[in-house]
């Protein structure tokens, strides 16, 4: 891969919460235009911390950090990457907070700078690529389970990111929901890393799929699916069979 390919690049992260043994530690990840891959790991693997590592939402002890071949350390180099690197967050009503879907989808155009005219016809192209005309003026507290994830990926969609942090969105949805997901991940032109327990979902969407576990991604250890259908990375992701 070329330099100028290399959208994250993190090296030697550390993160520890108050009180608590590291949740990243010495992590190193480069991740280039192009690449689709999932992480699985147990809970408390890092996953999610890792995504706010990589969003400015959470701050290492240690380690540097590149977004775009460009430095991130403040609060402004971050606003930086927000413009470009969408963050679906796990849970939905984290992302969502506005009284209609077509204000909270809206509201990102709205931040980068569109004017109304603009960001309303943003976010109505945003909820019909997603199958989800007519939700408009739906009330978003209302929604269901599936239909507020559904949304909250609309509005990091409306914001025109060129990566995708993808936390969890599988979970809890249906299997038409899911097929939906899938559909609309094969038709996007982005790259992403999709976090998720979903080996087969995964399989599906994703070009490779890696273990995280001790704070760390294990790129050596590359999840492989076996003829009797189930996964583990060489054993060393903790797994169960149903």
């Amino acid at each position: 891969m070329e330099k100028n390919d290399l959208i994250i690049h993190l090296k030697d992260i550390c993160f520890s919460y108050p009180g608590s043994a590291p949740v990243l530690d010495n992590l190193n990840l480069k991740f280039y235009r192009g690449n689709r891959f999932g992480l699985m790991g147990p809970n408390g693997s890092g996953k999610t911390t890792l995504f706010q590592v990589i969003m400015g939402l959470l701050k290492p002890s240690t380690g540097s950090i590149e977004i775009f071949n460009q430095p991130a350390r403040t609060e402004k180099d971050f606003r930086r990457v927000r413009r470009k690197i969408g963050l679906l967050f796990q849970d939905a009503d984290d992302q969502l907070f506005s009284p209609t879907v077509l204000e909270d989808v809206a509201f990102g155009p709205l931040n980068l700078g569109k004017t109304r005219d603009e960001a309303i016809e943003i976010g109505r192209n945003t909820l019909k690529f997603l199958g989800l005309s007519g939700f408009e003026d739906r009330v978003t507290y209302k929604l269901s389970g599936g239909e507020k994830k559904l949304v909250s990926l609309a509005t990091v969609l409306a914001m025109q990111p060129e990566v995708l942090l993808l936390d969890e969105p599988t979970s809890g949805l249906d299997e038409k929901t899911k097929e939906i997901l899938k559909g609309v991940l094969s038709d996007l032109n982005l790259s992403y890393i999709f976090i998720s327990h979903e080996f087969d979902f995964l399989t599906e969407i994703a070009d490779s799929i890696y273990a995280m576990e001790n704070g760390r991604i294990y790129f050596d250890h590359e999840v492989h699916v076996h003829q009797h259908v189930h996964a583990h990375p060489h054993g060393t992701y903790v797994h169960k069979h149903d």
